[in-house]
């Protein structure tokens, strides 16, 4: 290869170089134009359940009335101004329904501006199936197709970790936003060690939005003084040896790991049948129903 040639073949490749410089300029230039995109994805059952505890003293839905319209304009309104420079896609709201067939209240949601209501399905112990499920493919898809860049998550269960990390891998980021809780946390360790950012919101906020409903006696029972906490816990230490009389030592070896927590069916019994002996409901008294379960596991534990 002669000079002449050496030289035509440098100046191709530095035109070429140039080309490509100059498209990848005009390709950042485009991505700085374009603005951020968050969403707000809220998990409906745990923010019932830690609103209405916070709010209203009760974690039973049929015992509160949710704004939930004021609510999610209060949400869009805190979003708009933590992601300032970032406009809303939408707001999704994930919740549970007998058949996936939408409540008059999930209904007036979804007709909302700005919100898709998402519903997994209710078990007969009216807990939430397939909920965490919905919310990781919302997220995972949204992020892998750069619809997002940042999502307010409000949630709890351990199991969103794994829709975090789909998000975080495709450049999203998460943000956790939490309800205060009385007594505790109400969101799960490993939740808040993988997400971005963190925030808590208090009373005050939720205040407006929640109304406590006249307490109504339950159906077949009376409406008589409420029982002591002592009284309670006996009651549950009782049913615990019921239990446990019946069941032997290999069910109270499959319950204890679960501690606190009591599996849907056993919590089901054990307020049934506390409700009957204490000739009381421990509908929307959230309060009693721990110290319930607190009689239930003290006795077990004495056993094991």
């Amino acid at each position: 290869m002669d000079m002449d040639e050496t030289i035509d073949e440098t100046g191709g490749i530095s035109a070429r170089l140039e080309r490509t410089n100059g498209l990848l300029e005009r390709m950042l230039a485009e991505v700085a134009k374009t603005p951020s995109t968050h969403a707000i994805f809220v998990d409906a059952g745990y923010l019932y359940a830690a609103a209405g505890r916070l709010a209203a003293g009760t974690e039973d839905r049929r015992a509160f009335d949710l704004d939930a319209e004021g609510l999610i304009e209060a949400l869009i309104d805190k979003a708009r101004t933590i992601f300032a420079d970032s406009r809303l896609l939408r707001v999704y709201w994930y919740d549970g329904a007998r058949r996936r067939i939408h409540t008059s209240e999930q209904q007036a949601i979804a007709e909302l501006p700005d919100v898709k209501v998402r519903l997994g399905n209710l078990n007969a112990n009216n807990q939430q199936k397939g909920v965490d499920s919905l919310i990781r493919s919302d997220l995972e898809s949204l992020a892998r197709h750069r619809a997002i860049s940042d999502a307010a998550l409000i949630g709890g269960d351990e199991d969103l970790v794994s829709a975090v990390e789909a998000a975080q891998g495709y450049g999203a980021r998460v943000h956790l936003w939490g309800i205060d809780a009385p007594d505790g946390r109400n969101q799960a360790e490993p939740l808040l060690w993988e997400v971005d950012s963190q925030r808590t919101f208090d009373a005050d906020f939720f205040k407006p939005f929640v109304t406590r409903r006249p307490t109504v006696p339950y159906e077949g029972l009376s409406a008589a003084a409420r029982p002591s906490r002592d009284d309670v816990r006996f009651v549950g230490a009782q049913i615990s040896a019921k239990w446990l009389a019946a069941r032997g030592r290999e069910a109270l070896v499959g319950l204890l790991p679960g501690h606190p927590y009591l599996p849907g069916s056993v919590d089901q019994e054990l307020l049934v049948e506390a409700e009957r002996l204490l000739d009381y409901s421990l509908r929307g008294q959230s309060d009693l129903r721990r110290v319930l379960r607190d009689g239930f596991w003290d006795h077990l534990q004495q056993c094991y």
